[in-house]
């Protein structure tokens, strides 16, 4: 005699165990009616529980239940009807038990997926900055300047294109690109470490930033 895996599969989908929340004899008698693991992708939950119940196969003898609950699940056999007034457990669990075992499979998937989830890196915030140095006058070396502002450097910082912007009596200023990782760069700090260049240097203002 055989197990009628199609309809154990269907009843091991919201279930653990044959019937109740711990291994009964009930799990020995259909564990021993399956025989051999299944097909993983054609009974994928027979298959789980077949893992399962094989890893107690030192204490079959021992376990509590009866094994009647099991026979439901032998191949061209039905289930014998309850009696009107059997308060035994039902071969399929009461609505209470289902929705609870639902309910806790629901909770592992859930914990799952927050877990992986969890695990996952988040990209790290960026911005693009548009800076403006500006110089003392038109004899500072605009050349020097750009070179010992592009001389700071630092984790999460990258400096991009630039060009000089007149801003009248023959000034210009420094006008230059950079991108900063949000977490790792302050642009205040940033601005105080270009203020020490002071021979090149008046001042600096951030002129336009941008979230990548």
């Amino acid at each position: 005699m055989s197990a009628d895996l199609a309809k154990l599969e269907q009843h091991l989908a919201t279930r653990s165990y044959i019937e109740g929340y711990t291994p009964s004899q009930a799990d020995v008698h259909v564990f021993n009616l399956v025989a051999s693991a299944p097909d993983a992708k054609e009974y994928p939950h027979v298959t789980r529980w077949f893992t399962h119940i094989k890893s107690y196969a030192a204490e079959h003898a021992s376990l509590s239940g009866s094994s009647t609950a099991g026979e439901a699940f032998a191949a061209g056999r039905a289930a014998p009807a309850p009696a009107a007034d059997d308060e035994d457990i039902d071969l399929f669990g009461s609505d209470e038990e289902e929705d609870a075992e639902a309910e806790r499979i629901k909770a592992e998937r859930v914990a799952e997926y927050n877990a992986k989830k969890a695990g996952k890196t988040k990209p790290a915030a960026k911005s693009v900055v548009t800076l403006d140095v500006k110089p003392w006058d038109d004899e500072t070396d605009m050349k020097a300047l750009e070179e010992a502002v592009r001389s700071i450097q630092q984790d999460g910082l990258l400096w991009g294109a630039s060009k000089l912007v007149p801003i009248g009596f023959g000034i210009k200023k420094l006008q230059m690109t950079l991108v900063i990782e949000d977490e790792k760069v302050s642009l205040d700090e940033l601005q105080e470490k270009i203020a020490e260049f002071e021979d090149y240097v008046q001042s600096s203002d951030v002129a336009a930033m941008q979230k990548l």
